[in-house]
Order: C-alpha cells, then sequence, then structure tokens
C-alpha cells in the first residue's frame, strides 16, 4: 500500500470524496454558512449582555437597565431562533441533495462496471453501499459537519472571549485543551475503523438476505426456513456486536471529553470565586467568563460527539470511494473506431483464448477461429462447459479474449465502443431477466423510444400479443419481479419481442427453448423463425431439434471446434454431433413412444 493511500485511510480524509458534491449547490453552501455564523455570533453575545447586566444592572440595582437589558435579550433570541431555523434548512437540504446525487452517480457507475467485477461482487452488498453507506453520510454532509463547523466557531469565539475577560484564567482551560483534542482524534480514527468494520458486517448481511429472498421458493422446497434463519440470525449478530464495538468506543470518548472540559470549568469557578471574594474581579466579569467557558466546553463536548459520527460516515464514505475507484476492465477506446455503415453482421473469431478472471489457469476456448457470414444462421451446439456460452459474453464484449481477435464488418470489435457494439447485437438468452414492471415497457426495454404501436407489433410478431392482452391491464399489467406471473414460455416470447422490437443486425440466440415443453417449445420457435429472417443468427442449442434448419453447425469440445456441417453431413461423420444426435433422437423417440 503506497504512502498516500495509507494517509488516505486515516482520520477523516475520505471524507474529501464529498467536497465536489457539494460544491455544486454553492447557494445553499453559502445560505447554511452565513446563517450559521449569524447564530454562533448571536449565541457569544449573550456572555456580553449577562455580565454588563449583572455589573450595571443588578449592582446598581438600575430596574430600567434590566428591562432594556431583556428586550434585547428577546430580540437575540428572536434572531437566534430566524439564524437557526435557516441554517437548519439549508444543511439539511443539502444533505438530502449531495446523497440523492450521490446514489446515482454509484449506481450509474456499478452499471458500468465489467463482467469480472460481477463475478465476485454481490448483490446485497452493492445494494448496502447504495443505502445503508449514503445514509451514514447523509448526515456527515449536512447536519453533522455543520453542527462540527458551528461547534468550532463556539470553540474559537468563546475562548478569543474568556482570554479578554481573563488572561490568568483563560490559560488554565487553555492548557487543559490539548488533553482533550489530542484523544479525541486518536479515537475517532478508532471509531472510524470500527465503523468501517460494522458496515461490512452489515453489508455481508444484507447480501445473505437478498440472496435468499430471491430463491425463498427453492430454501421453501427443502424446507430450509429455519437454517435459512439462523444464518441470517447470526449475520446480523455479527453485525450488532461490531456496531457495539463502535458505540462503545463512542461512548468512552464521549466520557472523556465530557470529564476533562467540565473538570478544566469547575476548577476555573473555583479559582474566580475566589478572585471575586478577593475583589480583584467583578461578579458580572466572572459570570461572562463563566458562561464563555461553559460554552467552549460545550461545543468541545459536543464535537466529541460531531468527531464520531463524522469518523462514522468517513468509513462509509471509504467504502462508496473505493466502489466509485473501480475502473471497468472493458472501456471505451480513447479513439473508438465506427462500425461500418449499413450494417452487415458479419463476425469473425480469429485464433481466440479466453480464461476467466477467476479461473486463468483453466483456459475455457482455445485458438477457436469461426467465420460467420452475413446473413448466415450457425448453431453452436456440444455438451455442457464446451464453451459456448462463452463465445457469446466475448461477442458481446463482456471479456476481451487472452489471445486472438473477434471482429464485426471488419472492426476488431476490442477497437469499438462498447455501447455501439451492443447496439448492433439483440440477445435472447436462457435465462430471460423480465423486470417488476408492465408487460410494455419489458417489451420496449428493447428501444427505449420505441412507440406503444411499436411496442404492439414487436409483440405480435413474437407470438405475445394474445396473451398480454388477455392480462387484466393488457401491455399495462404488471408482470412482478423476474416476471414471476408469466409461465416459461410467456417470458421466452416477451424477450423475443424484446430482440424483434431493437431490430439489431445480429441475434444472439443462448437456448432460447431449453426449459420449454414441447408447446410452449413451438410457439416460441415459431417467433423465433420469424425473428431470424435477414439477420445473422448465432444459435447455442443443447436440443439438437432445434437447430436443424441452421446453415451450418459448429461443434465445440473443450473450448475448440471440432466438427462443422450441416445435420446431414456431421451425422454421416459418426463423430461427436452423430453421437448426441442419436442419444437424443432416440431419447425424444423413446418417450413419444
Amino acid at each position: 500500500m503506497s504512502e498516500e493511500t495509507q494517509k488516505d485511510r486515516t482520520g477523516l480524509a475520505p471524507l474529501r470524496h464529498l467536497v465536489p458534491y457539494i460544491m455544486r449547490y454553492r447557494g445553499h453552501l453559502l445560505g447554511a454558512l452565513v446563517f450559521l455564523f449569524i447564530a454562533a455570533l448571536t449565541t457569544l453575545s449573550l456572555p456580553l449582555a449577562v455580565r454588563s447586566m449583572i455589573d450595571n444592572g443588578f449592582l446598581n440595582e438600575d430596574a430600567v437597565f434590566v428591562n432594556q437589558y431583556f428586550y434585547a435579550l428577546f430580540a437575540i433570541a428572536a434572531l437566534l431562533a430566524i439564524s437557526s431555523s435557516l441554517r437548519y434548512y439549508f444543511v439539511i437540504w443539502l444533505g438530502e441533495r449531495v446523497v440523492a446525487d450521490l446514489r446515482s452517480d454509484v449506481f450509474a457507475h456499478i452499471t458500468t462496471l465489467s463482467a469480472d467485477f460481477f463475478d465476485t461482487a454481490r448483490t446485497g452488498e452493492l445494494v448496502s453501499r447504495l443505502t445503508a453507506d449514503t445514509t451514514q453520510i447523509k448526515s456527515a454532509a449536512g447536519a453533522t459537519a455543520s453542527m462540527a463547523l458551528r461547534n468550532v466557531v463556539l470553540i474559537i469565539g468563546a475562548i478569543a472571549g474568556m482570554i479578554w475577560s481573563s488572561p490568568s484564567l483563560s490559560l488554565i482551560v487553555l492548557a487543559a485543551i490539548p488533553l482533550i483534542v489530542l484523544p479525541i482524534f486518536a479515537f475517532g480514527r478508532n471509531v472510524r475503523k470500527k465503523s468501517r468494520f460494522a458496515q461490512d458486517e452489515l453489508a455481508n448481511a444484507t447480501a445473505f438476505a437478498s440472496e435468499s429472498i430471491s430463491s425463498v421458493k427453492t430454501l421453501q422446497a427443502f424446507t430450509n426456513e429455519t437454517l435459512t434463519s439462523t444464518r441470517f440470525s447470526d449475520a446480523i449478530e455479527s453485525s450488532f456486536s461490531a456496531a457495539r464495538s463502535s458505540v462503545a468506543a463512542r461512548a468512552t470518548l464521549t466520557a472523556f471529553a465530557i470529564f476533562m472540559i467540565f473538570t478544566s470549568v469547575i476548577g476555573v469557578l473555583w479559582i474566580g470565586a475566589g478572585a471575586v471574594l478577593e475583589g480583584t474581579m467583578t461578579p458580572g466579569l466572572l459570570g461572562q467568563f463563566l458562561i464563555f467557558s461553559v460554552m467552549a466546553a460545550g461545543a468541545l463536548g459536543a464535537l466529541s460527539e460531531v468527531w464520531g459520527e463524522l469518523s462514522q460516515a468517513a468509513g462509509a464514505a471509504e467504502r462508496l470511494s473505493e466502489l466509485l475507484a473501480t475502473e471497468p476492465v472493458i472501456a471505451v477506446p480513447t479513439n473508438p473506431e465506427a462500425l461500418p455503415e449499413p450494417a452487415r453482421g458479419e463476425l469473425i473469431f480469429d485464433h481466440v483464448a479466453f480464461a476467466y478472471p477467476t479461473r486463468m489457469d483453466d483456459p475455457v476456448v482455445k485458438d477457436l477461429s469461426l467465420a460467420i457470414k452475413a446473413g448466415e444462421t450457425v448453431a453452436v451446439v456440444g455438451s455442457s462447459g464446451a464453451g459456448k456460452s462463452t463465445l457469446f459474453n466475448l461477442v458481446l464484449r463482456y471479456y476481451d479474449p487472452t489471445a486472438g481477435n473477434i471482429t464485426l464488418d471488419g472492426v476488431d470489435i476490442a477497437h469499438a465502443d462498447p455501447a455501439a457494439l451492443r447496439n448492433r447485437i439483440a440477445l435472447v438468452p436462457q435465462d430471460t431477466v423480465i423486470f417488476a414492471t408492465t408487460a410494455r415497457e419489458n417489451i420496449r426495454f428493447g428501444r427505449p423510444d420505441a412507440s406503444d404501436a411499436d411496442v404492439e407489433k414487436a409483440a405480435k410478431l413474437a407470438l405475445a400479443h394474445d396473451f398480454i392482452s388477455g392480462m387484466a391491464d393488457g401491455y399495462d399489467t404488471t408482470v412482478g419481479e423476474r416476471g414471476i406471473t408469466l409461465s416459461g414460455g410467456q417470458r421466452q416470447r416477451m424477450a423475443i419481442a424484446r430482440a424483434i422490437l431493437k431490430d439489431a443486425p445480429l441475434l444472439l440466440l443462448d437456448e432460447a427453448t431449453s426449459a420449454l415443453d414441447a408447446e410452449s417449445e413451438k410457439l416460441v420457435q415459431k417467433a423465433l423463425d420469424g425473428l431470424m429472417v435477414d439477420r445473422t443468427t448465432v444459435v447455442i442449442a443443447h436440443r439438437l431439434a432445434t437447430v436443424l434448419k441452421a446453415d451450418r453447425i459448429v461443434v465445440m469440445d473443450a473450448g475448440t471446434i471440432v466438427e462443422e456441417g450441416t445435420h446431414a453431413e456431421l451425422v454421416k461423420r459418426g463423430g461427436i454431433y452423430a453421437r448426441l444426435a442419436k442419444l437424443q433422437f432416440e431419447t425424444d423417440f423413446a418417450s413419444v413412444a
């Protein structure tokens, strides 16, 4: 770890990442500072009023003078109330606004990260960072930071007032400040470290809960409710223990600060009382000094608590800054090469090799070369683990090959803008992703600017219009999280409608009918046949009956192409494809019989 990184991990340094967000709203920041200083200066004027009232009013028994000062105090109270209210509004608005922007930026950044990041990241932990961590920061960016600055102003003003009132007594208070402040900084680092650990433990618990809820039917099917609940309770207890440790550190810091602060105030009061009895100090001056010292003590005590809160926020900011600092491996080239117009859909793999980042010693694709002509339909078959789906991951540039290159319409996709590349590809995955919104918006995900008429046209071509129209609210029916209210065939047809709406020149079909019953498969295959017209299509399929119409069939084994040809040609060769075809078709005929 570099010296600069190590320095950034101490104190409140991670909070500096919030400065650009705060500076976006200079008007509100200025308003908060102005009313903060007005409130602080108004508070600092009270000791002066008390001294004058005691020495010139009480001791001289001047009732008119006392009444005038009370009128003045009412005016000061009104000014303090108004300035405090406006300060509160500006700082809370600023905190809410900064956190809203931060959440948006973090989420937007997460969506740009490469697939290798999500190979190891857990969804629940990312959600925790978006929610719990940003909530922790919200108070720091607003109320807590404001209170810290207010207390700093009060401390400086009160110390100046004490020195002006009695330099000799001030020395006693000033001598105690280093004994108070230095431990506060030391405890603050400990609090930030413990808070960071507590937030990590909470993220772990959130990740486990997210995973369990998304798989609730599976855990219920295996009657593992008690086991899962116990594991979550253990995770929550671990999070609680970490939070308790953080709270204990803050409580210790607060107790130490309060004891040291008010011990020094009591000592000053004792010495000052003797000075009043000796006649070397007026009662009003002692009262003024005492109020200043109490203000300084109270502000310093509050600062110790605020420092603990800021330290907690620094731990959260550190986690978020680490996430924002994560760079996508698949990035836009400095000078991206434009894909040619009009698009043809010609796809070429040239001696491609690849291993997943988490398993670099286990290549999934090995020296693979394949040329797919524009408008051609090529089926890729092979046993599980042969590397078929990896080809799609490489074409979509979720990952880059470790050797060789892939070109689309003559352009190396590594030199193109990933967004421009993916705009030319329509994907119908095996595990269809349906969002918890309406049927219309799910289809429109293929082309967000599509009209309602275009959406319905795509649905008709995908043979999805009838079942969508039959739902309670038709196209405006909410289909539930992951399309839970739809059947497998309905989800697939909606995904096909999404791909039709995108109208891309290159179509990737990943086992699109593998999990369907015979009737649903027939409907989906009919929709796919319409989708494949006049576009380059690459089909991955375990069920060979779905690829018989392909122009060419490519057989993969252990990451490389071992056979290539039409169905009839491959059957005659008696190789891997022939063995798979014999096994599947005999099984199908036996099941029919």
